[in-house]
């Protein structure tokens, strides 16, 4: 990595206070008084030329620990999440999640002063994170070839729907039609309903965390060869993978999971179950004694001597007897005293929340995982935290995302130029 690498906008270092409580837990706080640590990817420079949604978190992930991001924006047309979903007084909300911890350059990579600013960037940068269709990087005379002549150690991961080869390459891709084709849609919702499709970004997310993780993996082989590589990421595989087991499944036993709600085909009890007090909860039983104590615990302990609930499969096969006994004891008994009895029983049981009681949680308060920012536009604002503790070099959120190219004119001085040379590129058009 480039370790002459470390600049980047001054922002609060302080923890928030929910990092603060977090910070006070075993295996934090473990530097010298007084020093702050290295940031884990401190020294490590990523371009984000990515918009709409895996590509552009991909980077927000590496920004949380340390990496200097740059998010390089099209001068007229900004990054579309920036107007996705509720804004409050203009500013949209999605953004100041999406753009924390980065650096706005606006720059319009089709004009020739766009694209030589960018190659001046790629020779001082470590990634770049692009999700245009295939080809789109090359017609702006900006493919691989052009790239790593300028950074022989730039890794560059391209983000996109179907990849960069095949069929369906030029296709318009997002995470909905991969949540589509990965088989994830047919398995989900009730038996007797329609295929469903989640209510937000998973296979965008999903890609987002695989493209993170290829990036450290290209990283990591740069240290031993020196080259960097290119990443070929597209989103129907990450949501693929997750599914688990089912091309296997498929392939050696013409296996076709069928939808089933929120029961299991391979474990009982397994399903949502309504308290007398009007809420509801999960409870899983995925290992055998789990099922055995719970079964234990709403007074139907006859269930475990039967022949049929010793393997996950045979208990799903008696589902509705183990929903009826498990469903009807919950049903007689209000939330908290259901969960302090499956806790008492060292059963698996948690509330189904809504996003006003996640911010309530008493173990997400514990871990921190909703931090607080202060932000220039909308005061204190709070969102999620990091993805993850490190014990020595933790991540942090610095700021949240920052008004459309407001730090153009710093980057570009950093790169060397002066102001007749920004002033002529913009009245170009490239910023």
């Amino acid at each position: 990595m480039n370790d002459s690498l470390t600049h980047g906008p001054p922002g609060p270092e302080s923890p928030a206070p929910e990092d603060a409580r977090r910070d006070s837990a075993p295996g934090y706080g473990t530097s010298e008084p007084g020093s702050a640590p290295c940031p884990a990817l401190g020294g490590l420079r990523v371009l984000d030329l990515a918009t709409l949604f895996a590509g552009p978190l991909a980077a927000t992930v590496l920004g949380d620990f340390g990496a200097d991001v740059i998010k390089v924006e099209h001068p007229r047309k900004p990054d579309p999440s920036r107007g996705h979903g509720p804004a409050k007084d203009g500013v949209g909300l999605w953004w100041k999640l999406l753009g924390r911890n980065k650096r706005n350059l606006t720059l319009d990579l089709s004009t020739p002063g766009g694209r030589d600013v960018l190659l001046r960037l790629a020779a001082e940068s470590d990634v770049i994170i692009e999700n245009f269709r295939p080809g789109t990087l090359e017609k702006w005379d900006l493919g691989w070839d052009r790239l790593s002549a300028a950074n022989p150690r730039l890794v560059l991961a391209r983000v996109t729907g179907f990849g960069q080869f095949g069929p369906y390459a030029r296709r318009p891709g997002f995470g909905t039609l991969a949540e589509a084709m990965s088989g994830f849609a047919a398995i989900t919702g009730e038996a007797d309903g329609p295929p469903t499709l989640p209510p937000f970004g998973l296979a965008d997310s999903i890609a987002a965390l695989s493209t993170a993780y290829a990036v450290m993996a290209a990283l990591r082989s740069r240290d031993r060869t020196g080259r960097g590589q290119v990443i070929d990421m597209a989103i129907i595989e990450p949501m693929l993978t997750v599914l688990g087991p089912q091309p296997i499944w498929y392939d050696q036993l013409g296996h076709v999971q069928p939808r089933t709600g929120n029961r299991s085909a391979n474990n009982a009890p397994r399903n949502t179950y309504r308290t007398a007090d009007g809420r509801w909860l999960a409870v899983s039983t995925s290992a055998q004694s789990v099922a055995e104590r719970v079964m234990r615990l709403v007074g139907h302990p006859e269930y475990i001597d039967e022949p049929w609930f010793a393997t996950g499969a045979g208990r799903a096969a008696h589902a509705d007897e183990l929903d009826e006994a498990v469903g009807g004891w919950i049903a007689r008994h209000g939330q908290d005293e259901v969960v302090a009895a499956f806790e008492q029983a060292e059963a698996a049981v948690a509330p189904v929340n809504d996003i006003r009681d996640v911010m309530e949680d008493e173990q997400y308060r514990a871990l921190g995982s909703i931090t607080e920012v202060e932000d220039d536009e909308l005061g204190k604002i709070r969102m999620q935290n990091v993805l993850f503790r490190l014990s020595e070099t933790p991540g942090a959120v610095k700021w949240a995302g920052r008004p459309h190219g407001c730090d153009t004119e710093d980057v570009l001085t950093e790169l060397g130029l002066n102001d007749r040379e920004i002033a002529e590129l913009r009245d170009g058009g490239a910023l």
